[in-house]
């Protein structure tokens, strides 16, 4: 049975993104997209009136996808530890993706043509991540608002370099697949363990 509505529009979503992710902005066509997609032009349109419209929806798209994937810290452990272990791995884990790091990349090229939407992934990669952690680490260490947002600053930036960034600029292997409910069993979490046991160790000094 033929796709219709709502279901046509998210397979031709999930279709763009990775024609996006695969050829980049310029070079994607919405004839391309139509046909893999196997729609027609007119049913492409009919969505999505132009390729600029079209690859705003799947930013937004990435951007819902990030946020579910990583959920919050408590979600993981009643430990504080571990919660804080696993969340930062699994943080790292989503950003050395593969199609993560070509989304960031096509989001910088494009960021004078599209600001406002490079501006509101950067806010769903590091700022929502950066509050979600900031909130846990305030509730959970009965922390002012201040000293947590300080906190989680520290631990984002010893778990983000020097990893992302050289992945980001092809200097190191990029996370092919991953379970998307759950941290790979295999990922290495050596540096953040000790990450976070620094910080707990400072904030219990303090």
């Amino acid at each position: 049975m033929a796709r219709r509505g709502d279901k046509l529009r998210e397979h031709i979503l999930w279709i763009a993104k990775d024609v996006f992710l695969e050829i980049g902005f310029e070079r994607t066509s919405m004839d391309v997209v139509a046909s893999r997609a196997e729609t027609s032009k007119r049913s492409l349109y009919a969505h999505f009136e132009s390729k600029e419209k079209l690859f705003l929806a799947v930013i937004e798209l990435v951007r819902g996808l990030f946020l579910n994937r990583l959920r919050l810290p408590g979600d993981y452990s009643e430990k504080p530890a571990d919660a804080l272990v696993i969340f930062c791995g699994r943080y790292l884990e989503v950003l050395l993706y593969e199609a993560s790091i070509q989304m960031c990349r096509i989001s910088m090229a494009e960021s004078a043509r599209f600001p406002e939407q490079a501006a509101q992934y950067f806010d769903v990669l590091f700022t929502q991540v950066h509050a979600r952690l900031s909130a846990y680490l305030k509730t959970t260490f009965g922390l002012s608002a201040r000293g947590s947002a300080e906190a989680a600053h520290k631990l984002l930036g010893q778990v983000f370099y020097p990893r992302f960034t050289r992945a980001l600029f092809g200097m190191d292997p990029l996370v092919e697949r991953f379970d998307p409910e759950t941290l790979s069993p295999d990922f290495d979490l050596r540096p953040i363990r000790k990450a976070v046991a620094d910080l707990i160790e400072s904030l219990q000094e303090d």
